[in-house]
């Protein structure tokens, strides 16, 4: 979805680079299919804990920057710092108060600043030590402010009834940690990293987009296969025949799955005692 700012898998790939590369045709227009399927959750989450006029807005992995603009637009944040290892889709569509870096947000020497919301969509889970990573973003929450952190969770099981879909899935997990690190296995554990992180009011929750034909979630997953194809195939589990029969299966009635879900876990900076 919003464009991680590093991932290294065990052979050394990156988000971006061995798949979802900003510079293939298309790549804006599927990251755009999953803001379709999640900004307004992930708007009302904001919104409901207080994000609003005054509010300096830390925005990791933007992505096409929907969030972030939506945040000006509608929640009237003071201002935006948008950041990505890639920056061409945010630097195409600019706003007033939005202001664009491109970094990688697991270098020593990012350090941007203190800000009333630090919020991160579909990073996290393509990138290594975990832990530290959410250390690191509670650090530049101000006193007051919060950090919150969204990333997919797996809804298919052993139990999970056989689907070209369920698949589909299965092979693109597997796939994407063996090329670029993925790995959506630890995301549960969020709420308890935040607290670890010295946060309070810590909670929780899942949304989960019903797959319909045509919705932007079933062609954001459909994409993505076709996207992430080769390194499907190279697990074993499917063949060309199997995804073309999955991107067929969801575009279709037939199809009765969960979708990933998206789960969005937040905590808030303890307020600096009064001196």
């Amino acid at each position: 979805m919003s464009g991680a700012s590093r991932g290294d898998a065990a052979g050394g790939g990156r988000y971006g680079e061995a798949v979802f590369r900003p510079g293939q045709a298309g790549e804006g227009e599927r990251i755009d299919f999953g803001a379709l399927a999640y900004d307004d959750i992930t708007m009302a989450r904001l919104r409901a804990l207080g994000v609003g006029p005054g509010w300096r807005c830390l925005d990791v992995g933007a992505g096409t920057g929907t969030v972030s603009r939506r945040l000006l637009e509608e929640a009237g944040v003071a201002g935006v710092l948008a950041v990505d290892r890639d920056a061409r889709f945010l630097s195409k569509r600019p706003a007033p108060g939005l202001d664009v870096v491109e970094a990688d947000i697991t270098a020593a020497d990012f350090a941007p600043g203190r800000f009333g919301l630090v919020h991160a969509r579909f990073v996290l889970m393509h990138l290594p030590e975990h832990d530290r990573m959410i250390t690191a973003l509670a650090e530049l929450v101000a006193p007051g402010g919060v950090l919150v952190l969204s990333d997919a969770v797996d809804l298919t099981s052993d139990r999970t009834p056989e689907t070209p879909y369920t698949a589909m899935m299965r092979a693109m997990w597997r796939g994407l940690r063996a090329t670029i690190g993925t790995d959506v296995s630890w995301v549960p554990s969020y709420p308890h990293l935040l607290r670890g992180a010295g946060l309070e009011s810590v909670a929780a929750e899942i949304h989960v987009p019903p797959l319909l034909p045509g919705s932007p979630i079933s062609r954001f997953w459909a994409d993505t296969w076709e996207r992430s194809r080769a390194a499907m195939l190279a697990t074993g589990l499917v063949d060309d025949a199997a995804v073309d029969a999955a991107v067929r299966y969801l575009d279709s009635d037939e199809c009765a799955a969960l979708s990933a879900g998206m789960l969005t876990a937040w905590g808030r900076k303890p307020a600096e005692a009064p001196r």
